[in-house]
């Protein structure tokens, strides 16, 4: 897989390249973002149903070796498993992928928007942490607060989700490694890889 895999500076300028079909994440940040939630998120998914949209290919781009289509998959599975083991066996170690704004800021945005993008393609999964009743809730509110709609509003605004004064800590609870924005503060997303498997191969697709 790894022989496969599109270099990661690549496969940004592919993704940019193929914005007029539309795919989930356009830079290496949204798409670290929406891999991390893919790994830290409360339900497995089958590749097919997350790397299409994400890459916008079709499935049939899976049964065909040394295209373009198949290294930019092997990359996202090769980062999918990179992220699955960190958060797995270290998760303080876990490195966003973030950008830099013109003034030298780390700019949040973009990853937090791929995390959100995709918990959109289960959100009925994520909708405990969504419940601003629910202890865990503001465990997300760092990431939905770096979120925008298309008016430019926070996404935790649009929804009306309320903040949680005292988020839980993240080490209250360490056998459910959380994936991390970076954010000094809490914000991070359960995640169950012991339960439920932590890496993807091609040969199994």
């Amino acid at each position: 897989m790894a022989a496969a895999a599109m270099p990661l500076a690549a496969l940004e300028r592919w993704l940019q390249a193929r914005i007029d079909r539309h795919p989930a994440a356009t830079s290496l940040p949204m798409l670290d973002g929406y891999v991390a939630a893919i790994v830290a998120g409360p339900v497995s998914m089958s590749p097919l149903d997350w790397i299409c949209p994400l890459l916008a290919i079709d499935a049939d781009a899976f049964n065909h070796g040394g295209t373009p289509e198949f290294a930019a998959i092997s990359a996202v599975a090769q980062r999918h498993n990179e992220i699955s083991n960190v958060l797995t066996t270290a998760p303080d170690r876990f490195e966003p992928m973030h950008q830099r704004k013109a003034n030298g800021d780390v700019d949040l945005g973009p990853w937090c928007q791929g995390f959100y993008t995709a918990m959109r393609l289960r959100l009925s999964a994520w909708a405990p942490l969504l419940d601003a009743s629910n202890v865990n809730h503001g465990l997300l509110l760092p990431i939905l607060l770096h979120c925008r709609d298309d008016q430019g509003r926070p996404r935790s605004d649009r929804h009306q989700w309320t903040f949680c004064a005292t988020p839980t800590p993240i080490f209250q609870r360490p056998s459910r490694p959380r994936a991390n924005t970076g954010c000094r503060s809490a914000t991070h997303a359960p995640a169950d890889f012991r339960r439920r498997g932590s890496s993807y191969r091609l040969r199994s697709w």
